[in-house]
């Protein structure tokens, strides 16, 4: 979208410097009032950080959401009061008070950029790597929505900038390989090639060629050496790098952390090693005030407002083109809006109880039946696209030849994977959903963890939940994950009981704020009489089965081990009790249901067991005797392994015995 003839310098050249100065005063008076932060990236990167900001971006700091602005994510995000620096002089509504407040609780200012925190912050940054591949996934989605929608609606870049960090994580290497074989033209990364880490010289540690690294991934790749001072020379690559189409593009750029301070490039100084001393004589050096703190004169202030506005006339050409769209408003509306079109619950489908179905086939039927009426839909598999239920059929596979197409594959990437997908779901106008086994969700965990963090509305799509996977072992045989998933805030997980709760989860899905899990059996399950009341199942738990009279004991079940559950009810009635059935398709969501409603479903005072093919960390709140695996798995048919792993109706009649004294 940026056109250099209607961009350029904003400013006039004499403050440029003055400018970008006090960018990097901001930059150590920050950290120093917190005490806190990191000052040497900042100020290493102030100039590249003005160019960006002043002569390439497209944005409006009015709207920092008006959806056809460029991107910028700043992967190294340590390097935060560089970008608030810059959102708080362009006019995003951060004052020189947020800025004093650097890393205070309750600021909006925090240690790291947090999106939906801090107006203007794209991606939640820090864990290194996450930025680059969050990148990543923008550029698909813009590509997606251009290709669907036309370009008159999408029609922008994404930036990213990196550190040595960023490329040194693993994650870089999975997220570069993708974006290189997608062909993301629109995608522009520099790297700050500073020669410094936090244990000392890069070299310590690291000896990547990173430009044959990205040209070996397919990427275009600019080495434009020590130029980080030069602005006219980094306008220019990045303008370069704008005009490759079929690639994404790689800017090298070597800069000296810390300049012009003292301790340049020096491992100290990318954190907070400038002080008084070293911040006045860094001052001196740069001809700003050295006993004012957070100076920001008025002309450097209004210029950089002034930057900040050029963008109002393309957000207000973008809005008048929107109200004349001629195409599918109502799909592009839902898109952006992560829904569905009016009327799309009725098109999941339901399943008649005496079947059997693998909650992981249910939940295909499901993505397969909502793609043509919730438009954001998009995503796939690592490699396990058919087994996880990930496959989007009739809806093209996305690629440069096919930039409209919904089907991703992401190969065997899982942590790209989802960092890729919290892109697209930040991006807006996509719904993204990705699939693995559930034991590799372990792999991924750092992007799940950003996902719940920044409310980014990724679905995760984990099949192969328990021991009944089988013979593959203890290696694929997860016990402890869904635990595990439980601890983290965030995100709801669901383990549904069959096909029909399978469908109760994917309505909460297109519905939910967040990213929501989805763990689904390998194995066919029976779907059950009672599992297709949708809004039960959203409470997180629901009384699927009951006796005539009061229940004198209460079994909890998940997943397939619900039916486990009723076959141990069955003889239990049996032998004369009355007992209450519970599906537990999601412990977080039931957890927030009011007093009287978890005192409906488990009431107190009688004895409760709950049953999972997992650890039985976590169900001592709800349960007072759990059956469970508090071990590894083992080698051996899904159903052996279940028997043998003490996962039977027998194990839950004996612990509803022993609890009734019977």
């Amino acid at each position: 979208m940026t056109d250099s003839g209607t961009y350029g310098s904003a400013f006039d050249s004499s403050l440029e410097t003055l400018a970008i100065d006090v960018v990097r005063g901001l930059a150590m008076d920050a950290p120093h009032a917190a005490r806190s932060g990191h000052q040497g990236t900042a100020m290493a990167l102030a100039p590249l950080a003005h160019v960006l900001w002043t002569r390439i971006l497209t944005y409006d700091a009015a709207d920092p959401t008006w959806p056809d602005r460029d991107r910028f994510i700043l992967s190294a995000g340590h390097a935060s009061i560089l970008l608030y620096s810059m959102l708080y002089l362009t006019g995003h509504g951060l004052t020189l008070d947020d800025i004093r407040a650097f890393r205070q609780w309750g600021s909006a200012t925090p240690g790291h950029p947090e999106v939906g925190h801090t107006a203007g912050v794209e991606v939640t940054t820090g864990p290194l790597g996450q930025g680059l591949a969050n990148g990543v996934g923008m550029a698909i989605a813009e590509r997606n929505l251009r290709a669907r929608f036309g370009s008159e609606l999408t029609d922008h870049h994404t930036f990213v900038i990196c550190g040595d960090g960023d490329l040194a994580e693993g994650i870089s290497h999975e997220a570069a390989s993708l974006a290189g074989h997608q062909g993301l033209g629109r995608l522009v990364v520099v790297y700050d090639d500073n020669h410094v880490t936090i244990d000392g010289p890069t070299e310590l540690a690291l000896s990547d060629d990173a430009p044959a690294r990205f040209r070996a991934y397919g990427w275009h790749v600019i080495d434009l050496g020590d130029a980080a001072e030069d602005l006219d020379a980094m306008e220019a690559a990045v303008r370069d790098a704008m005009a490759v189409t079929d690639r994404p593009s790689l800017i090298v750029l070597r800069s000296h952390i810390g300049h012009p301070s003292p301790d340049v490039d020096s491992s100290a100084v990318h954190g907070y090693s400038l002080t008084d001393e070293g911040i006045a004589e860094t001052k001196r050096r740069m001809g700003l005030p050295e006993d004012e703190p957070f100076w920001v004169p008025d002309q450097v202030l209004g210029q950089y407002r002034a930057a900040g506005r050029r963008g109002a006339d393309s957000r207000s050409s973008w809005e008048e083109r929107l109200a004349a769209f001629s195409g599918d408003r109502a799909s592009w509306d839902a898109a952006q809006a992560g829904r569905g079109v009016e009327g799309w619950e009725e098109r999941l489908p339901t399943w008649a109880a005496g079947e059997a179905v693998a909650t992981r086939k249910a939940s295909n039927a499901c993505l397969q039946a909502l793609l043509d009426v919730v438009p954001g839909l998009i995503g796939g598999g690592a490699d396990l696209t058919g087994n996880t239920g990930t496959t989007i059929r009739d809806h093209g596979v996305q690629g440069p030849d096919c930039p409209e197409g919904r089907q991703v594959y992401f190969g065997v990437r899982e942590h790209a994977m989802g960092a890729i997908c919290n892109g697209m779901a930040l991006h807006g106008g996509m719904l993204p959903v990705n699939g693995t086994f559930l034991v590799f969700s372990d792999y991924m965990r750092g992007a799940v963890r950003l996902a719940a963090l920044s409310s980014a509305r990724t679905t995760f799509v984990w099949s192969h939940d328990s021991v009944g996977v089988g013979e593959d072992g203890p290696t694929h045989q997860p016990v402890e994950h869904a635990a595990a998933l439980r601890a983290m805030p965030g995100i709801p997980v669901f383990r549904p009981a069959d096909a029909n709760e399978t469908a109760a989860a994917w309505r909460y899905i297109v519905g939910a704020d967040g990213p929501v899990a989805l763990l689904l059996t390998r194995q066919d399950v029976p779907v059950l009489a009672g599992s297709t009341d949708h809004d039960a199942v959203a409470r997180g738990a629901y009384v699927l089965a009951d006796p005539d009279g009061e229940p004198d004991v209460v079994l909890i079940g998940t997943g397939s081990e619900v039916a486990v559950a009723l076959d141990a009810a069955a003889t239990l009635t049996a032998a004369g009790h009355s007992v209450r059935v519970v599906s537990m398709p999601c412990t977080e969501l039931f957890a927030e249901q009011a007093d009287g409603y978890r005192a409906s479903v488990l009431p107190a005072g009688i004895p409760t067991v709950s049953v999972e093919a997992g650890v039985t960390f976590g169900w001592a709140r709800w349960a007072d005797t759990s059956i469970g695996i508090d071990r590894f798995g083992t080698s051996a048919p899904g159903e052996q392994a279940m028997t043998g792993l003490g996962i039977t109706p027998a194990a839950v009649v004996a612990a509803a015995e022993s609890l009734l004294g019977t």
